[in-house]
């Protein structure tokens, strides 16, 4: 699509409004307020939750001895994410319901024709559109994503942070019908990065609302005048200096990080081969697995956190691959040592 607008929807203002959170800190019940206050400023609304759109089996971890299965469940998630924001984007090039999708990762075809099915309408084309992304999105890098795709096509961009306390969610959690895991909520808030302006400018453009308790009318008065102000200024598809140098940042700590994930994967291979060697009982041999597996994830993120802060290496300055991704995985291999020695004793 061209950047001079998108082709189906006219030149209709076009908004990507991300709701990020932790699960249960009420996403969907702000979604709810949003799509009913729509109506009152003449909007089209699209909601796309990812859990209705990506299928279960992106989400499950499968360990095993050397972790490469959990690996590619990783990629596997990822890329269905990456399919929900294609389906996004066919619909504003062409109009179309439908996008095309690598056939080996699709995303719940009847879901994402609720999401989009009220939009695919003529006679509404030219009216403000706005798609609200109900996701956890808690690394920044998934919300990047989102504002790429927006200023790719000169859209407005938003984001509604949901702040809500550990305890509330996971009490929420539980009275649900298909709750998360407890521990899959507790790794999830370790995890959580919330929108940072300071840190990342293109995150500019965000709210966080206090949802331990239920919103209020003046939540809802923020995010209606957060989107109205995003429809009204779309994003420049034009790069300056400062979000080149960014992306090129975030594509140098990935690179870090993958080099570090490979060698970390290694080590994890040869600490199983030892435990064998060692003739751990299988149920250990799982409970290392899982240990191994989560040591490491943790390890990368905390390394990708600190690449993006140190100052050196957000000016852009050279630096020596080698000895950082062998300092880094020197620290894990540590890791790895103790984790082994507890299970075979």
């Amino acid at each position: 699509m061209a950047a001079e607008g998108p082709g189906a929807v006219g030149r209709a203002p076009v908004c990507l409004c991300v709701l990020c959170g932790l699960p249960a800190s009420g996403k969907s019940t702000l979604a709810r307020e949003v799509l009913s206050t729509a109506a009152e400023h003449g909007w089209r609304v699209s909601l796309v939750p990812y859990d209705d759109l990506i299928p279960d089996h992106a989400f499950q971890a499968r360990v095993v001895e050397d972790g490469v299965n959990m690996q590619e469940m990783h990629t596997e998630w990822k890329l269905h994410r990456q399919a929900v924001l294609r389906c996004i984007e066919q619909f504003l090039d062409k109009g179309q319901v439908f996008a095309s999708m690598p056939s080996s990762f699709p995303i719940n075809s009847d879901a994402w024709e609720r999401c989009i099915g009220a939009l695919d309408r003529s006679e509404t084309e030219h009216t403000p559109l706005l798609f609200l992304l109900d996701d956890n999105f808690y690394y920044p890098s998934m919300r990047y994503e989102v504002y790429q795709l927006a200023r790719k096509h000169s859209l407005g961009f938003c984001q509604v942070y949901l702040q809500c306390d550990l305890e509330s969610c996971i009490r929420r959690n539980q009275s649900r019908s298909q709750p998360i895991p407890t521990d899959v909520m507790l790794d999830m808030a370790k995890r959580l990065e919330s929108p940072n302006p300071q840190r990342n400018p293109w995150e500019t453009n965000s709210v966080s609302l206090n949802t331990t308790d239920n919103l209020s009318k003046c939540d809802i008065h923020k995010v209606i005048e957060l989107i109205s102000s995003a429809l009204s200024n779309p994003l420049s598809p034009v790069e300056d200096n400062t979000e080149q140098m960014e992306a090129d940042r975030l594509k140098c700590a990935t690179s870090l990080v993958h080099q570090a994930d490979q060698a970390c994967r290694r080590l994890i291979s040869e600490a199983m081969k030892t435990a064998r060697e060692s003739q751990v009982p299988p149920e250990d041999m799982r409970t290392l697995a899982a240990q191994l597996n989560e040591s490491k994830a943790a390890f990368l993120h905390g390394m990708r956190t600190q690449l993006l802060q140190e100052a050196c290496f957000a000016q852009g300055e050279d630096i020596d691959v080698e000895r950082v991704v062998k300092r880094a995985v020197d620290v894990f291999d540590q890791e790895k040592k103790e984790i082994l020695s507890r299970i075979i004793r």
